[in-house]
């Protein structure tokens, strides 16, 4: 007799992962590249993988697939006129899924996901600043329409 095929779904496995591989990352375990940043002087390293990156980032997955196997897979990348802090948050949001940053730096997080070519990072601003408009224009039409209340 046979037996139909079932779904077998993990909803916390993908979670599970990213906090896995945030950890990893976070000890400097299993991690096969280090991303350099320099702004205006300051500089930081952070130890990442290429697989994570890859996956979430068209710019590096260019970067790493296209090594010239006679120079050896690349261990470095070296990003200039990029923020410690942005790409920070960058590596927080690419490893997690989320990140907090304040409200002022949120056009910044989206022109490093457009640098980075982030497509999730990116959506993820878009969202959040449309969020923001609105916020501010239903503000305003509070505002006007007491204004136009006190009038009368």
């Amino acid at each position: 007799m046979e037996s139909n095929p079932v779904l077998l779904e993990s909803k916390s496995s993908p979670i599970n992962l990213l906090n896995e591989m945030q950890q990893l990352r976070l000890l400097g375990h299993l991690c096969d590249v280090t991303v350099s940043v320099e702004y205006q002087g300051v500089r930081a390293e952070f130890p990442a993988h290429k697989a994570v990156l890859a996956a979430t980032s068209k710019f590096f997955k260019e970067v790493f697939l296209n090594e010239k196997s006679a120079d050896g897979p690349r261990s470095n990348v070296f990003l200039n006129e990029v923020q410690v802090a942005d790409f920070a948050s960058f590596l927080e949001f690419v490893y997690t899924a989320r990140v907090e940053v304040e409200e002022d730096r949120v056009q910044r997080m989206l022109e490093i996901a457009e640098k980075l070519k982030c497509l999730d990072l990116s959506e993820t601003c878009f969202q959040l600043k449309k969020q923001m408009l609105e916020s501010v224009l239903l503000e305003l039409q509070n505002f006007s329409e007491s204004q136009n209340s006190e009038e009368e």
